[in-house]
């Protein structure tokens, strides 16, 4: 089949290609899956240059297929599974820039009611539970309060902001430009939308929320302006630290005692490890949402084939994809079973 299989560490997401590496091989727990979409993650930028936490813990490393999240057809599952060929699914996990993944029962999911695989791989099942998960099971976030999400035009921050708006909360974003502000206005539930690239960005919050925000929701790494825009004994939540400027930040702690803030913070991956019943409540929470019709797909486009799988990280890692930007690997309606007929 064809993938982007690192076989040794990037220096350039430009250096990726599209080869021939055999069919995974399902374990007597997997369901093999053709997959028709997969969707772009900052975490594929670390994951291909070896510069990622499991690169280092040794949870994945070369050689592997790249690529986070998966949407596709069936094509085998165990008995019992709960699932059968010709199912429509999607889910997460290493491996998903390719034709075809094997992975355990626990990684897939059926599609919610009226949604099409193009629109799961736009909410991505890597993406939107963690900011399910974050919001909700950690920061325990509730009607009447004010949170404010940084990076709120990306991947976990457009659906952060639609959690809160589902759960009756208010939302202030912050975004690094005009054109990712507007798409943050547009969705329900925001105060007001403020840029974390210019100075004072701090102020313009508290104008909007006097007394300051219940909650952070930090997936860049501005947790010292964000306790400045924090209610005393508030929460921050740090579900990712992409950096600005390519430099992690330091924090004073003398800001947390001072505000009585709360620090959190939300590995939705290694909590599964660590506690597969609570991922297991993540996504019992947030098919509610979908099946409730409050969460919906913010997509920036679609990329055609594996072959523009280097192409689309490059923009990734310029910083001009917002939401979500999804990989459509083959049509749905080419996966059939030529002796059958079925869907594959």
């Amino acid at each position: 089949m064809k993938a982007i299989q690192i076989s040794e560490y990037v220096k350039s997401h430009s250096d990726l290609r599209v080869t021939d590496v055999p069919n995974p091989v399902p374990k007597a727990d997997e369901v093999l899956v053709t997959v028709t979409h997969s969707a772009l993650n900052h975490v594929d930028l670390l994951y291909a240059k070896g510069l990622h936490q499991n690169n280092h813990g040794g949870l994945v490393k070369p050689p592997f297929v790249l690529g986070l999240e998966f949407a596709g057809v069936v094509a085998s599952a165990p008995p019992r599974s709960g699932f059968e060929v010709g199912d429509e699914v999607w889910g997460a996990s290493v491996g998903g820039y390719a034709e075809r993944i094997a992975v355990p029962v626990s990684s897939v999911h059926r599609l919610p009611r009226g949604w099409t695989l193009h629109d799961v791989a736009g909410l991505g099942a890597a993406t939107a539970p963690v900011s399910y998960g974050a919001l909700v099971r950690l920061a325990r976030l509730r009607e009447g309060q004010t949170v404010l999400v940084h990076a709120a035009a990306g991947g976990l921050g457009v659906f952060a902001v639609q959690i809160a708006h589902a759960l009756g909360a208010k939302v202030v974003g912050t975004v690094g430009g005009e054109q990712k502000a507007a798409v943050v206005r547009k969705l329900d539930g925001v105060l007001g939308v403020v840029r974390y690239d210019l100075d004072g960005w701090e102020k313009q919050v508290l104008d909007l929320v006097p007394g300051g925000v219940d909650v952070v929701y930090d997936t860049v790494g501005l947790v010292g302006k964000s306790i400045r825009c924090l209610k005393f004994g508030g929460s921050v939540v740090v579900a990712g630290f992409a950096g600005l400027g390519g430099k992690m930040e330091t924090l004073s702690m003398n800001r947390v005692l001072l505000k009585g803030a709360k620090l959190l913070g939300y590995r939705y991956g290694e909590t599964g490890r660590r506690n597969p019943g609570e991922n297991e409540e993540v996504w019992k929470g947030l098919n509610s949402m979908l099946q409730g019709n409050k969460i919906k797909p913010v997509i920036y486009g679609t990329y055609r084939g594996l072959e523009s799988v280097p192409k689309a990280l490059d923009d990734l890692a310029s910083r001009k994809v917002w939401g979500k930007a999804v990989i459509e690997i083959r049509s749905p309606l080419s996966v059939v079973d030529t002796k059958t007929g079925a869907k594959l």
